[in-house]
């Protein structure tokens, strides 16, 4: 399964890692497509890995911590096109809410960082459009729980 110039869109998971706290755990990563942009964890799905365990795995090897996945947060195709126009890589990416169990933080070789972000600093960070929409899903549904926890 080629990555680049693949034949078929590729299928991956990613996820929007929430602390106790509310930070929220962003990468930077370092191998195209993105190299050198801040997002979130994530990759392909395996073959016959369900979503859920693909999670828990990208998380783990990207990161080193264990997480619990919650909820679909969004559907998104990324197509990036050469100078030519052709498909240079095409991705069905899944990003799931994740909640943070244990673990202690440390980025694969593939990642040149990882970081707990407090969600006021999150504009620091150059997001693109995509992740800034599924991090604030993430974010008000986390609130949507503690408020219905707060209040019955």
């Amino acid at each position: 399964m080629r990555r680049e110039y693949p034949e078929h869109p590729l299928v991956g998971v990613g996820a929007v890692v929430i602390r106790d706290d509310h930070h929220v755990l962003l990468i930077r990563r370092g191998q195209p497509p993105r190299q050198g942009e801040w997002g979130v964890p994530g990759g392909l799905v395996e073959l016959g890995e369900s979503l859920a365990d693909a999670v828990r795995r990208e998380v783990r090897e990207e990161c080193g911590i264990e997480i619990r996945v919650g909820p679909l947060l969004g559907i998104f195709q990324p197509i990036v096109r050469d100078e030519v126009g052709r498909v240079r890589f095409h991705y069905v990416v899944l990003d799931y809410l994740a909640y943070y169990t244990g673990g202690v933080l440390r980025p694969a070789s593939d990642i040149e960082a990882a970081e707990w972000v407090a969600p006021e600093r999150l504009a620091d960070y150059s997001l693109r459009q995509e992740t800034e929409e599924v991090v604030r899903r993430a974010l008000e549904a986390i609130e949507q729980v503690e408020e219905v926890k707060r209040h019955g």
